[in-house]
């Protein structure tokens, strides 16, 4: 578990955070280069037909009329953390392309009616925006309510079934106070929030896990020793039980048979209690308190009466 977590960390986990931050950074100097230039022509990023993943949010300008026959809502869009519907009107521009606009945003009510839109202007007008990639559509089949064709995704494509409009792949967010224009979508804050740094966890948690693997390992393998060695020493202490339990055997017998000889004339001085059994002795009690018996302190009590 500890190797495919690694695994994932370093070749799943880390590079996903990582590449969001690499993403958010690179929309991020877009944004501020595209207010740092004048808006170019939009006819100038269509050579192949098309507003490219490079060309997003680039400041754009073109003259011509919008279609205001042809409009589509975009229906219960988040905007700020609250559901609106967008409006999406194909505009016809002087160079021959058809290029679809995002006018901006009306509030919505659940339960309610499509509120009313204004319609954008019939009369040729320049108008400025951002240049934005198309999204892929859902699934979901479009539908008429209220007056208005809507759709879930904001998808050039689908439009284009709607209305019949060739239009070219991907769409210009029109800017605040341009002809048309509703509440304006706002641009993304310049914020790289954390994925950086969720990057660099996962990362150090790709390596930390193997370390604590083998921290473990470790203190297993020496607890382990420790054990055994103990049970070495415990197992070479019961040499002196024997002789201390003959002892006790004698003492019966002088008291069974005066006219032998004393037992203490005899008696050989027992031998101290070892380290290994004092400590083992104290780790019993620790553990079990009074409840288990501890026989090595008892054979010791016996010694000292003597």
């Amino acid at each position: 578990m500890v190797v495919a977590f690694s695994y994932l960390a370093f070749t799943v986990l880390a590079p996903w955070q990582l590449g969001k931050d690499a993403r958010i950074v690179e929309r991020n100097d877009r944004i501020e280069h595209a207010y740092e230039v004048a808006p170019v022509d939009v006819s100038t990023l269509l050579d192949d037909g098309a507003l490219s993943d490079d060309e997003q949010w680039t400041r754009v300008t073109m003259t011509g009329q919008f279609r205001v026959a042809d409009e589509v809502l975009v229906r219960m869009r988040s905007v700020n953390g609250m559901p609106s519907y967008q409006s999406l009107v194909p505009f016809d521009t002087d160079s021959g392309a058809t290029v679809l606009i995002n006018r901006g945003f009306v509030p919505a009510k659940a339960d309610e009616p499509v509120p009313a839109i204004a319609a954008a202007p019939a009369e040729r007008v320049t108008i400025t925006g951002l240049a934005q990639v198309g999204e892929a559509a859902d699934g979901r089949a479009p539908l008429d309510a209220d007056g208005y064709r809507q759709i879930y995704t904001l998808t050039p494509e689908l439009v284009t079934e709607l209305t019949g409009t060739e239009l070219v792949d991907g769409y210009v967010q029109l800017a605040e106070g341009a002809p048309g224009a509703l509440s304006p979508i706002p641009v993304p804050k310049l914020d790289r929030g954390s994925h950086l740094s969720y990057g660099l966890q996962w990362l150090a948690f790709g390596i930390m896990a193997p370390l604590g693997l083998a921290y473990f390992a470790y203190s297993e393998v020496k607890e382990r020793r420790r054990l055994r060695d103990e049970d070495t020493e415990l197992a070479a202490d019961h040499g002196d039980v024997a002789p201390a339990a003959a002892e006790v055997a004698a003492d019966s017998s002088d008291a069974d048979h005066p006219a032998e000889a004393p037992r203490s004339a005899v008696a050989q001085p027992s031998a101290p209690q070892s380290s290994a059994s004092r400590r083992r002795s104290r780790s019993v009690r620790d553990r079990y308190g009074d409840a288990k018996r501890d026989h090595y302190a008892k054979l010791a009590q016996r010694r000292q009466e003597r």
